[in-house]
């Protein structure tokens, strides 16, 4: 199936591939966007150094699976959010997630961070579509999708509801065709 590479680059931004050494960056980026990363994701409810030490360890295992890509996004040298390609919605299918660092947001970096795993899902083997997927509440998120060329797909109730406070529970699905 191959893999992406290690670092990719887009206009302003650079992801690198997350490093168990990364720790105190990561744990920085979290706890300084806690209240604004709390409406969406579920983790900076409860994010600490030891759940930080877990997402790192997880990234590398899923990262020689081939399961999941996730990378530290920086731009200007500095780390300002993170993101990935994730096989989690069946054969041939890359997901796409992100988030910023509260500082670093209405720059356009989500965009060129996506723009740059765009890139990269293409160029993988056996791949003819990625998603990006975000609750009906999060119009930033449904932003970068559209100013990417995604063509929004469906709307899916949650079963289990909301996931974060900020959520609906009504899932916005957004595919482009490879």
């Amino acid at each position: 199936m191959g893999q992406p590479a290690d670092v990719l680059r887009f206009d302003q931004v650079e992801l690198r591939r997350w490093r168990v050494d990364d720790l105190e960056v990561l744990h920085v980026a979290i706890s300084e966007s806690r209240d604004h990363l709390l409406p969406w994701m579920p983790f900076a409810a409860t994010h600490d150094r030891k759940q930080g030490e877990g997402f790192l360890s997880h990234s590398q295992k899923q990262w020689v699976s081939g399961e999941e890509y996730n990378y530290a996004i920086t731009s200007a040298g500095v780390v300002v959010g993170s993101c990935g390609l994730h096989r989690r919605i069946g054969p041939g299918g890359l997901e796409i997630g992100y988030w910023l660092h509260h500082a670093w947001t209405g720059k356009g970096l989500a965009t060129m961070a996506a723009a740059a795993l765009v890139q990269a899902g293409r160029a993988l083997r056996g791949i003819d579509r990625i998603e990006i997927h975000h609750d009906a509440a999060n119009s930033a998120s449904g932003a970068v999708a559209r100013r990417l060329g995604f063509t929004e797909i469906e709307h899916v109730r949650l079963p289990n509801g909301p996931d974060a406070p900020g959520e609906t529970g009504v899932q916005v699905r957004w595919r482009l065709q490879i």
